[in-house]
């Protein structure tokens, strides 16, 4: 039983299965830490294709490519002109490189070429949304100097709170009060919360 699991294991098929399966933990693992599923799932998958990479045979010139074509997989998401050329040849490298990654027959790829076609389609389809949200996010700049907005005076959208809306800068902000405000006040901003304003009436004169 224990002889015929290992032979499973170390055919080339289940092995490239092992690596996919743990590069995508992995960038799950990087994406949302310390849930504890994701890192130990990473780390097993990755130390049984570490084992597999071991004890089978490995084209070096496969290896390369696969490598190369990661490269070009991450200048695609910095090139904006070449972007689809640059993530074309990434998958093509990225299907050539895993199939012929473990060592076949003569010039018979030793993963099934079919199994590695959709599984790097699928998995750098899968980098490619995940990175490019990732850089959208980290290349968030504020929009707006908010330190700005200390004393600005506005208008009171809504009745203000605990919650509320008001108008200031040309621009809506969620706000909150410690004294109630109606809606048509003018108010002042004299604090904030992260993006919520903290907020005081100007006068007792509502706005039409």
């Amino acid at each position: 039983m224990l002889r015929t699991m290992i032979e499973l294991l170390l055919t080339p098929d289940i092995a490239y299965l092992f690596i996919v399966v743990g590069l995508m933990l992995t960038v799950m693992a990087l994406l949302t830490p310390g849930t504890g599923f994701f890192e130990l799932g990473a780390f097993f998958s990755l130390a049984v294709a570490g084992w597999q990479v071991y004890s089978l045979e490995t084209n070096t010139w496969a290896l390369i490519v696969a490598l190369v074509s990661l490269v070009l997989f991450v200048l695609a998401l910095r090139r904006t002109r070449l972007r689809l050329v640059l993530l074309g040849v990434s998958i093509a490298g990225l299907v050539l490189g895993s199939a012929y990654l473990f060592r076949g027959e003569g010039l018979l790829p030793g993963v099934n070429p079919w199994l590695a076609l959709v599984l790097s389609g699928l998995s750098a389809g899968f980098l490619w949304i995940v990175a490019n949200k990732s850089l959208d996010v980290h290349s968030l700049l504020p929009t707006h100097d908010l330190s700005r907005l200390m004393g600005a005076v506005g208008t009171a959208k809504t009745d203000i709170g605990a919650e509320g809306t008001v108008f200031v800068n040309m621009e809506d902000w969620s706000a909150q009060s410690d004294e109630p405000i109606e809606a048509g006040r003018r108010i002042r901003v004299v604090g904030r919360e992260g993006l919520v304003l903290e907020v005081e009436s100007v006068d007792d004169t509502p706005i039409h």
